[in-house]
Protein backbone atom coordinates (compact mmCIF):
# COMPACT_ATOMS: atom_id res chain seq x y z
CA UNK A 1 0.00 0.00 0.00
CA UNK A 2 1.35 3.34 -0.93
CA UNK A 3 2.06 5.59 1.62
CA UNK A 4 -0.18 8.87 2.20
CA UNK A 5 0.74 12.01 1.00
CA UNK A 6 0.47 14.45 3.52
CA UNK A 7 -0.71 17.99 2.63
CA UNK A 8 1.30 20.88 3.04
CA UNK A 9 0.19 24.32 3.44
CA UNK A 10 2.65 27.07 1.87
CA UNK A 11 3.04 29.94 3.77
CA UNK A 12 1.77 33.36 2.59
CA UNK A 13 4.10 35.42 0.65
CA UNK A 14 5.78 38.53 3.10
CA UNK A 15 4.09 41.06 0.75
CA UNK A 16 3.16 44.87 1.47
CA UNK A 17 -0.45 44.62 -0.24
CA UNK A 18 -2.24 47.48 -0.16
CA UNK A 19 -6.01 46.75 1.51
CA UNK A 20 -7.73 50.12 -0.25
CA UNK A 21 -7.65 52.34 -2.83
CA UNK A 22 -6.13 55.18 -0.28
CA UNK A 23 -2.92 51.99 0.11
CA UNK A 24 -2.65 51.54 -3.13
CA UNK A 25 -2.23 55.37 -4.16
CA UNK A 26 0.30 55.34 -1.23
CA UNK A 27 2.24 52.33 -2.57
CA UNK A 28 2.55 53.75 -5.93
CA UNK A 29 3.88 57.07 -4.41
CA UNK A 30 6.73 54.69 -2.19
CA UNK A 31 8.11 53.26 -5.60
CA UNK A 32 8.38 56.68 -7.04
CA UNK A 33 10.19 57.49 -3.92
CA UNK A 34 12.58 54.51 -4.06
CA UNK A 35 12.86 54.66 -8.02
CA UNK A 36 14.19 58.49 -7.27
CA UNK A 37 16.50 57.28 -4.67
CA UNK A 38 18.07 54.70 -6.98
CA UNK A 39 18.54 56.97 -9.62
CA UNK A 40 20.63 59.73 -7.08
CA UNK A 41 22.58 56.84 -6.31
CA UNK A 42 23.23 55.67 -9.49
CA UNK A 43 24.29 59.28 -10.68
CA UNK A 44 26.55 59.72 -8.06
CA UNK A 45 28.05 56.26 -8.87
CA UNK A 46 28.35 57.56 -12.41
CA UNK A 47 29.70 60.64 -11.54
CA UNK A 48 32.59 59.10 -9.64
CA UNK A 49 33.10 56.17 -12.37
CA UNK A 50 33.17 58.78 -14.93
CA UNK A 51 36.15 60.77 -13.02
CA UNK A 52 38.03 57.59 -12.54
CA UNK A 53 37.89 56.18 -15.88
CA UNK A 54 39.14 59.84 -16.93
CA UNK A 55 41.69 59.62 -14.42
CA UNK A 56 43.03 55.92 -15.92
CA UNK A 57 42.80 56.84 -19.26
CA UNK A 58 44.91 60.09 -18.91
CA UNK A 59 47.44 58.05 -16.94
CA UNK A 60 47.58 55.20 -19.41
CA UNK A 61 47.64 57.86 -22.39
CA UNK A 62 51.74 57.88 -22.38
CA UNK A 63 52.20 53.95 -22.52
CA UNK A 64 49.82 53.50 -25.07
CA UNK A 65 51.25 56.30 -27.46
CA UNK A 66 54.31 54.34 -26.57
CA UNK A 67 53.33 50.77 -27.46
CA UNK A 68 51.81 52.15 -31.36
CA UNK A 69 55.11 54.15 -31.80
CA UNK A 70 57.28 51.27 -30.98
CA UNK A 71 54.75 48.58 -32.36
CA UNK A 72 55.49 50.66 -35.62
CA UNK A 73 58.94 51.52 -35.08
CA UNK A 74 59.27 47.26 -35.28
CA UNK A 75 57.04 46.85 -37.97
CA UNK A 76 59.21 48.62 -40.08
CA UNK A 77 62.67 47.06 -38.98
CA UNK A 78 61.09 43.13 -39.17
CA UNK A 79 60.15 43.96 -42.83
CA UNK A 80 63.55 45.03 -43.69
CA UNK A 81 64.60 41.97 -41.79
CA UNK A 82 61.71 39.52 -43.06
CA UNK A 83 63.60 37.26 -44.78
CA UNK A 84 66.15 36.53 -42.14
CA UNK A 85 63.58 36.50 -39.45
CA UNK A 86 61.09 33.87 -41.40
CA UNK A 87 64.75 31.95 -42.29
CA UNK A 88 63.91 32.52 -45.93
CA UNK A 89 59.68 32.43 -45.61
CA UNK A 90 59.40 29.08 -43.85
CA UNK A 91 57.93 30.43 -40.76
CA UNK A 92 55.69 32.97 -39.99
CA UNK A 93 57.01 33.43 -36.77
CA UNK A 94 60.16 35.30 -35.04
CA UNK A 95 61.51 34.13 -32.07
CA UNK A 96 63.09 37.02 -30.60
CA UNK A 97 64.61 36.74 -26.71
CA UNK A 98 61.81 39.18 -25.41
CA UNK A 99 58.98 37.88 -27.28
CA UNK A 100 57.57 37.12 -30.85
CA UNK A 101 57.34 39.09 -34.23
CA UNK A 102 54.76 37.45 -36.46
CA UNK A 103 52.83 37.88 -39.55
CA UNK A 104 49.62 36.62 -40.29
CA UNK A 105 47.16 36.73 -43.25
CA UNK A 106 43.35 37.48 -42.46
CA UNK A 107 40.46 35.80 -44.05
CA UNK A 108 39.42 37.69 -47.38
CA UNK A 109 36.42 39.59 -47.30
CA UNK A 110 33.99 41.05 -49.37
CA UNK A 111 33.15 44.86 -49.26
CA UNK A 112 30.39 46.33 -51.79
CA UNK A 113 30.02 49.75 -52.21
CA UNK A 114 26.64 50.51 -54.41
CA UNK A 115 24.92 47.66 -53.67
CA UNK A 116 21.63 48.32 -56.06
CA UNK A 117 23.91 48.83 -58.74
CA UNK A 118 26.02 45.72 -57.78
CA UNK A 119 22.96 43.80 -58.48
CA UNK A 120 21.91 44.90 -61.56
CA UNK A 121 25.46 44.49 -63.09
CA UNK A 122 25.31 40.51 -61.60
CA UNK A 123 21.44 40.27 -63.36
CA UNK A 124 22.21 41.93 -66.37
CA UNK A 125 26.18 39.70 -66.79
CA UNK A 126 24.21 36.76 -65.98
CA UNK A 127 25.80 36.26 -62.28
CA UNK A 128 22.73 35.24 -60.85
CA UNK A 129 24.42 33.00 -58.77
CA UNK A 130 26.23 35.60 -56.93
CA UNK A 131 22.71 36.60 -55.46
CA UNK A 132 20.80 35.64 -52.82
CA UNK A 133 17.70 35.20 -52.15
CA UNK A 134 16.23 34.39 -48.32
CA UNK A 135 12.85 32.88 -47.31
CA UNK A 136 11.09 33.48 -44.23
CA UNK A 137 7.78 33.38 -42.82
CA UNK A 138 6.14 36.77 -42.76
CA UNK A 139 5.06 36.97 -39.17
CA UNK A 140 3.89 40.77 -39.57
CA UNK A 141 1.26 38.72 -42.12
CA UNK A 142 0.45 36.09 -39.86
CA UNK A 143 -0.61 39.06 -37.21
CA UNK A 144 -2.94 40.04 -39.61
CA UNK A 145 -4.51 37.20 -40.53
CA UNK A 146 -4.99 35.13 -36.95
CA UNK A 147 -7.75 32.94 -37.96
CA UNK A 148 -6.07 31.50 -41.02
CA UNK A 149 -2.21 31.65 -38.87
CA UNK A 150 -3.49 29.28 -35.94
CA UNK A 151 -4.78 26.42 -38.55
CA UNK A 152 -1.25 26.16 -39.67
CA UNK A 153 0.52 23.49 -37.42
CA UNK A 154 3.45 25.02 -35.66
CA UNK A 155 2.30 28.43 -35.61
CA UNK A 156 1.12 30.06 -32.33
CA UNK A 157 0.25 33.77 -31.25
CA UNK A 158 0.35 34.48 -28.12
CA UNK A 159 -0.20 37.63 -26.27
CA UNK A 160 1.10 38.70 -22.38
CA UNK A 161 -0.43 40.99 -20.34
CA UNK A 162 2.70 43.29 -18.25
CA UNK A 163 1.89 44.83 -14.96
CA UNK A 164 3.74 48.44 -14.88
CA UNK A 165 3.58 50.41 -12.14
CA UNK A 166 4.27 53.91 -13.40
CA UNK A 167 4.60 56.82 -10.34
CA UNK A 168 3.76 60.67 -11.81
CA UNK A 169 6.69 63.02 -11.79
CA UNK A 170 7.61 66.97 -12.32
CA UNK A 171 10.35 67.60 -13.65
CA UNK A 172 12.75 70.87 -12.76
CA UNK A 173 12.64 73.68 -15.04
CA UNK A 174 16.64 73.96 -15.75
CA UNK A 175 18.03 77.56 -15.63
CA UNK A 176 20.00 78.72 -19.07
Amino acid sequence: MPPKKIKTKTAAAALPIPQNKDKAVEAIAKIGHHQRERQRIQAGMNDELSAIRQRYEAEALPHGEAITSLTQGLEVWAAANRDTLTQGGKTKTAQLASGLLSWRLRPPSVSIRGADKVLERLKTLGLGRFIRTKEEVSKELLLAEPEVAEQIQGIAITQREDFIVQPFETALEEVA
